[in-house]
């Protein structure tokens, strides 16, 4: 025996039609979210994914121009580096770098990441200044040239703010 259909369904097979107005919800709903897409790909940023472009993955750099990494690192009383990312202070890069205007701003908020750093690092030795510094790597055809140069973005003397 082979199942039938219910009453009220249509057996397998057969075409449902949808109404008029069903039509024309889906129609409306494509339109607008053509729109979105349209509107975003032309005017959008990255803050509007998924309607705007993703920038990272929808445009190309050039490859003469030089690549910007940031560094964030805390200076000792004598001189030395001490790398203040990752797990070195329960932050991660990205989440740094989505405040950069911010700390640009109000670079006493560097100061946070000191404090951090000597809660999860207790015997090590006092930092003095932190500072933000981009490091810009030269490239030639896409190929790293061996030359970089550091820029302070901003910095904060922990001993003045403190």
């Amino acid at each position: 025996m082979f199942p039938q259909s219910a009453p009220d369904r249509p057996a397998e097979g057969e075409v449902v039609r949808l109404r008029t107005t069903g039509r024309r919800v889906r129609l409306a709903a494509t339109t607008v979210v053509l729109a979105l897409i349209l509107a975003g790909t032309v005017w959008g940023t990255d803050d509007d994914f998924p309607f705007g472009p993703f920038k990272m993955y929808s445009t190309r750099a050039d490859p003469d121009t030089p690549v910007v990494s940031t560094r964030v690192v805390g200076l000792t009383a004598l001189g030395e580096e001490v790398r203040l990312s990752g797990g070195q202070v329960g932050l991660r890069r990205a989440e740094f770098e989505g405040q950069l205007p911010r700390i640009v701003e109000h670079p006493e908020l560097l100061g946070l990441l000191a404090d951090s750093y000597a809660e999860r690092h207790p015997g090590a030795e006092e930092l003095v200044e932190v500072q933000v510094v981009l490091r810009r790597f030269g490239l030639v055809d896409g190929q790293q040239t061996g030359t970089w140069s550091d820029d302070v973005l901003v910095s904060y003397d922990l001993e003045d703010g403190a």
